[in-house]
């Protein structure tokens, strides 16, 4: 069942954000009325006869036509991400040294694990010198069924697109604060949730919507951090249905050490296929590279990367 939401208009931040800061952002209907989906569900996924569809949310997309005119830029090779972003000579020593080229990095969101005291513009362009890519990632609200006493912010089910688009709106912010434009994609990390309830499920991906929907009109690409066995499994079922607009990336946790990005079965072949997939394939685990010590998680990229 497609499930036709209509907010009464874009939320005012994303108005302010896209009139204050972008003078050639194109004029925007007066509310975001969802386009209509071809009849049916994808024949890749779709249930047998008889079997209950799962509802999902259809919003307008009108920032996609602006993002194929907009550069992108993929990475492919191996990455890590830490909590907080590394001081620039250990950046410069894993440089050299280490087997990584790419490296994700907390940028926005009122629940980010650990403070930043090294990010700032300056780290950015020092580090995208030394010929790193990023992975912009954002850490808001969490599913209303997460079991995350230190992220006590969650999703508002009745207001789930919305607030995903405000979360938008204070990432792009804060990715143009650091010297991150258009054509960077930013990764909005939702942690491992309870499996299997349907309105939870929902919700989150209602959020994801509005966050992706925002982050279109702003000229960003959209993407999305979460556990295989909750949030991308949730969001692989919902492309299934037809939920619009979903993300572009998907940077999936599934500590299993391997260095592939097939989806370990939770993603169809032609879901999130064409570079654009991370797995995060192992947790923290402490790592030394050019006599520098960090404690890393690490990835295989194979997706859009800050420009």
């Amino acid at each position: 069942m497609l499930r036709y939401l209509r907010p009464a208009a874009v939320s005012a931040a994303v108005l302010v954000l896209l009139v204050a800061n972008d003078a050639s952002a194109h004029r925007l209907p007066a509310a975001l009325a969802t386009g209509v989906h071809p009849a049916g569900l994808p024949a890749a996924g779709a249930p047998a006869a008889g079997a209950t569809r799962r509802e999902v949310t259809v919003l307008d997309d009108p920032g996609q036509d602006r993002l194929a005119h907009v550069p992108r830029t993929v990475f492919t090779g191996s990455g890590f991400d830490a909590c907080s972003a590394p001081p620039l000579d250990a950046m410069r020593a894993w440089r050299g040294a280490s087997p990584f080229g790419a490296v994700g990095i907390y940028i926005s969101g009122s629940q980010r694990a650990c403070a930043q005291p090294e990010l700032s513009r300056e780290w950015v362009r020092e580090v995208r010198a030394l010929g790193w890519r990023m992975l912009p990632t954002h850490v808001g609200r969490q599913a209303p069924c997460a079991d995350r006493p230190d992220k006590p912010d969650r999703i508002d089910p009745d207001n789930a697109v919305a607030q995903g688009q405000d979360e938008a709106v204070e990432a792009v912010q804060d990715a143009r604060a650091l010297g991150l434009g258009r054509g960077t994609p930013i990764y909005l990390d939702m942690e491992a949730y309870q499996p299997g309830d349907a309105d939870c499920a929902r919700a989150v991906i209602d959020f994801t919507e509005g966050w992706t929907q925002a982050l279109h009109l702003a000229g960003y690409f959209s993407g999305f951090y979460s556990s295989l066995d909750s949030g991308i499994t949730d969001l692989a079922a919902a492309a299934r249905a037809g939920a619009e607009p979903l993300p572009d990336a998907v940077w999936y946790a599934r500590w299993d050490s391997r260095n592939s990005t097939d989806g370990s079965g939770a993603l169809d072949p032609d879901q999130w296929s064409r570079h654009r997939r991370v797995h995060q394939m192992s947790g923290e685990q402490a790592q030394e590279w050019g006599g520098v010590e960090l404690g890393v998680d690490s990835d295989q990229v194979d997706a859009l990367v800050a420009r």
